[in-house]
């Protein structure tokens, strides 16, 4: 609710470039949602210092296999957040992300936030595939781009988040050569255990043939020494809070580590927006985020 009202205290404040920007950006794309320009209005007045920001980094030769880097400034903190955006595995794009970038950069973490194939041209596993790409290509360019791979997050937002549990928990294993350098999963309003057929959100992305206890990572879990942290949003109207309960319970079965964190005040789309340096003071998504991430690297 705080997220809502802030956002229309900024339309009516910068209510001329509000307009502006909605005007060019749906020129720019055809499925365009209320919640990309509350991306867009968080970037524009996202802090520019503290980083420096490479774009559309080919990690791939396939036109959607493009990352942002967000490179700290800092230099205590040498981790890795690979970001992976939501949308329903249909919509989104890693240019609405820049405050995640931010948001991580300014406490030392080098931030990949990448693009990824979407439906409904693509189905699973592609865009799963292309975590791997991305992953592997970083691992052997990280001299070039002055960051290093030795710890790693997987972090993801709705759809983001099933795709990096999918990349460890998968029918088929990756051939990831930094697999054991994955120290962290912090998944923030996933869908880790669910059936698709005839859901209209998600069932494009997925071969509606293919039962989805073949898919879900639910069924492919694996010991491994990976932190797992699952955050839910208190108000979250879209993906049910069993999802990640089902997930933390195979988890913890199975002897891996899992913790659950409800951020309150928020919904699925307002906890992602509440990391921002903009609004991170009013809830308590990046604290909670930050707590677990440097436990988790200061571990490992």
């Amino acid at each position: 609710m705080l997220f809502n009202n802030r956002l229309k205290f900024l339309k009516v404040r910068f209510g001329k470039q509000f307009e502006q920007l909605k005007s060019q950006f749906k020129s720019h794309y055809q499925d365009f949602r209320l919640y990309d320009l509350g991306s867009i209005t968080i970037n524009g007045l996202t802090p520019k210092k503290g980083y420096s920001i490479q774009h559309n980094i080919a990690y791939g030769l396939k036109a959607r296999q493009r990352l942002d880097l967000y490179i700290s400034n800092k230099k205590q903190q040498n981790a890795l957040i690979l970001f992976v955006h939501g949308g329903a595995w249909s919509h989104g794009d890693k240019s609405a992300y820049k405050f995640v970038g931010e948001a991580f950069s300014r406490f030392g973490y080098n931030v990949a936030v990448l693009n990824y194939h979407l439906a409904p041209e693509h189905k699973f596993p592609s865009y799963i595939d292309d975590l791997a790409v991305a992953l592997n290509y970083l691992e052997q360019q990280q001299a070039r781009f002055g960051i290093s791979m030795d710890k790693i997050a997987l972090m993801g937002h709705s759809a983001g988040a099933f795709n990096i549990a999918s990349l460890l928990y998968h029918p088929k294993h990756y051939q990831l050569a930094i697999k054991q350098n994955i120290k962290a999963l912090i998944g923030i309003a996933g869908p880790y255990h669910f059936d698709y057929k005839g859901d209209a959100l998600a069932e494009n992305a997925f071969d509606q043939s293919i039962p989805y206890q073949q898919v879900m990572p639910y069924y492919f879990v694996e010991k491994n020494e990976v932190k797992h942290y699952l955050f839910l949003a208190e108000n979250d109207q879209i993906v049910k809070a069993k999802n990640s309960l089902d997930f933390k319970q195979q988890l913890l079965e199975q002897g891996n580590h899992c913790e659950i964190y409800t951020i309150p005040k928020t919904g699925h789309i307002s906890i992602m927006g509440s990391v921002s340096s903009l609004f991170s003071r009013f809830y308590k998504t990046r604290p909670e985020i930050i707590k677990v991430l440097n436990e988790a690297m200061k571990n490992a």
